[in-house]
């Protein structure tokens, strides 16, 4: 069991039942999943974009990437329907601790300027998105076989009803949220 989780059962839970006032120990808010996401606009005319892409986020994840295909055409970006245009991978358990763990310990704190992330990312339903503007910034990416810096969106989902509730829950992972 990752060390994240363990201290999700003891500390984190406790923190929260503290904070919030649960009544029962299921009330309390747990991260679901981890879904990274990585639009690769170049894949309609260079194919190898897209698979180098995928290679990036396997290395990243730990796990294997899905692509993603357009749902619809659209003339003015030369899309048509069913063209591969991205990937994603969806973590859970093991895994989503471990990938949390290296991003708020290693990744993030290798970000040029970082003062933090946006703390305005929640959805209204307690899940958080945050956008990275280089995958190069993983320990576990070699600059130098990078062929173009891409972006990513990580989204956090949890089982958290508010967004003060989902700020509080990533505050306890050591999300370090820019002060606003």
């Amino acid at each position: 069991m990752s060390r994240l989780k363990d201290i999700y059962k003891s500390e984190i839970m406790d923190a929260m039942i503290k904070k919030f006032g649960y009544k029962n120990a299921l009330e309390v808010p747990k991260l679901d999943k981890i879904v990274i996401n990585m639009g690769v606009g170049e894949a309609k005319e260079n194919a190898k974009a897209l698979e180098s892409a995928v290679k990036d986020l396997e290395i990243i994840a730990g796990q294997k990437v899905v692509t993603t295909k357009a749902k619809k055409a659209i003339a003015n970006f030369k899309i048509r329907e069913g063209m591969a245009i991205g990937c994603k991978v969806t973590l859970r358990g093991e895994k989503m601790y471990e990938f949390l763990d290296r991003l708020v310990n290693l990744a993030l704190p290798r970000v040029r300027d970082f003062r933090g992330v946006n703390p305005n990312g929640f959805d209204g339903r307690g899940n958080y998105a945050l956008g990275i503007k280089e995958q190069i910034i993983f320990p576990e990416i070699e600059y130098d076989k990078v062929d173009k810096v891409r972006g990513m969106d990580i989204i956090f989902v949890t089982t958290a009803k508010t967004d003060e509730e989902a700020r509080e829950l990533l505050r306890q992972f050591n999300m370090p949220f820019a002060k606003s």
